[in-house]
């Protein structure tokens, strides 16, 4: 064991709370929801509403103008309570999708709820909500309030309310203040975003009860901040990697002078940059979800739902050497220390420092929540007194840290994430920067938000990742 660890009365408390949050899920808290006066608190005025829908369909923010009722006459219309908007990913939750969102629609409006096939995040952003500021700038009050109030629900896997939470971030960089927060309706696998926010680890079977009480809870829901991290990707020019969704090709982008580097710089780099809110790896585990997402992709059928996804997942693990080096090679060569050096600025320092990179340890994760892996806590739940020991302090997800740990092969991560024992803890950090280099690896294997990706080494010249806190939290609505 690595760390002392309060592991026992842990799972008891996860057990408890777990059984609690099923309960809750499915809408047995007692409270009754009338289905009239929750419509009455999240459904916009009608012409807001299809000025909104005229913005968005036209891709014209301006769109909407005509709508704006400027006498409003005899008939008072006023600003819901808790304007809410829905984006549902009708791919996941297996054959919930299409029904769930009839169920949203009949509880809220039409125009409210947003199949994500059809309208994009950023769509909504620049001109659903552009519609709204429009509406706002030229004297309609009603228009302001909604706009000031407005909820987002994501009815989606981690890799959907991540795609939402970039876009309403782009309001940030905008110089904007009011960026709508976000709540979850867990249809993915893992689900770690929305166990972290109390929205649970998966749909309940009895939706239809549930829904209700879910957006309830969303629109009372207190409002909490989450940390993003921006990681930037260098390499060579000319290498070839197949990057995924979450990561784009960027400007290129010089390194801090003064910090020692290992391999040569090449005169003209390739590089790309993305976001990501739960956690970043290399290594052994990147390797497994980049393996098995290439056999999912290869035989669509193969997998239905959350549970068929974890069982072939945990089957496919075992057969890549995870668990069992070959004896033809040597089991020193697995060790990430080979091809990589780490270094870190640590909490209030500005100065990088080198940590070593253990040689026991085959996947390292930087992690930013308190859930990994569908409901892990790997970082564990130290004691005080260690935590003093080591320099570290309590993790928070909007502490500007990342807590960085190591996995060192199959048998250890197992028991890692059933928490009976803590992971290799490496370091906690406020920047990472890891500088890569081929030799024995040809390839690197890489993840960010569940996204991998095989990176390509060069045997002469180094590839860099640099991870940085978003200047700005991520604004998350309460699920508990």
């Amino acid at each position: 064991m690595d760390s002392p660890s309060a592991t026992g009365d842990t799972n008891k408390i996860a057990v408890r709370s777990s059984v609690i949050e099923s309960f809750r899920a499915c809408g047995l808290s007692g409270i009754r929801i009338d289905k009239e006066e929750l419509k009455k608190k999240l459904m916009m005025p009608q012409y807001l509403r299809l000025a909104m829908r005229d913005c968005i369909r036209l891709q014209d923010r301006t769109a909407g103008e005509s709508r704006f009722i400027r006498d409003k006459g005899d008939e008072e219309i006023k600003a819901p309570e808790t304007p809410m908007v829905v984006f549902i990913n009708p791919r996941s939750g297996g054959r919930h999708g299409p029904m769930l969102k009839e169920r949203l629609q009949l509880l809220m409006s039409e125009e409210q709820v947003f199949d994500l096939s059809d309208v994009k995040p950023h769509e909504f952003v620049q001109y659903g909500l552009g519609c709204l500021d429009m509406l706002a700038s030229i004297g309609d009050t009603v228009a302001k309030e909604t706009r000031e109030r407005i909820r987002v629900m994501v009815a989606g896997g981690d890799g959907t309310v991540g795609w939402v939470l970039g876009c309403l971030g782009e309001l940030r960089q905008q110089g904007q203040e009011s960026v709508p927060p976000v709540g979850i309706i867990p249809l993915g696998t893992g689900n770690d975003l929305s166990r972290s926010f109390g929205w649970g680890g998966s749909f309940p079977f009895a939706w239809k009860s549930a829904i209700k009480r879910t957006l309830h809870r969303a629109s009372t829901g207190p409002i909490c901040r989450l940390d993003s991290w921006k990681l930037l990707l260098s390499m060579p020019e000319g290498t070839t990697v197949e990057a995924p969704h979450s990561l784009k090709p960027s400007e290129e982008f010089s390194l801090e002078e003064g910090l020692e580097v290992e391999g040569e710089l090449p005169e003209r780099v390739s590089c790309y940059q993305g976001v990501f809110y739960n956690y970043f790896s290399i290594g052994m585990d990147a390797q497994v979800a980049y393996g098995f997402h290439h056999l999912r992709n290869e035989k669509p059928n193969l997998a239905h739902g959350p549970i068929a996804n974890k069982i072939i997942y945990s089957g496919y693990s075992c057969t890549q050497g995870w668990f069992f080096t070959p004896c033809s090679s040597d089991p020193s060569l697995r060790g990430l220390k080979n091809i990589m050096r780490m270094h870190v600025k640590k909490v209030n320092c500005s100065e990088w420092e080198q940590v070593p990179v253990p040689s026991s340890v085959r996947a390292i994760v930087a992690l930013n929540l308190h859930s990994y892996g569908s409901g892990r806590n790997p970082w564990g739940h130290l004691k005080p007194e260690y935590l003093e020991k080591r320099g570290f302090v309590e993790a928070h997800v909007d502490d500007g840290l990342l807590e960085i740990f190591g996995l060192k092969q199959g048998w250890h991560a197992s028991f890692v994430m059933v928490e009976l024992i803590s992971a290799k803890h490496i370091a906690q950090a406020a920047a990472i920067r890891l500088e890569v280099r081929g030799g024995e690896w040809k390839d690197a294997f890489m993840q960010m938000d569940g996204e991998p990706w095989k990176q390509p080494l060069n045997k002469e010249f180094s590839t860099f990742v640099e991870i940085q806190r978003v200047p700005f939290h991520s604004m998350m609505i309460s699920g508990d």
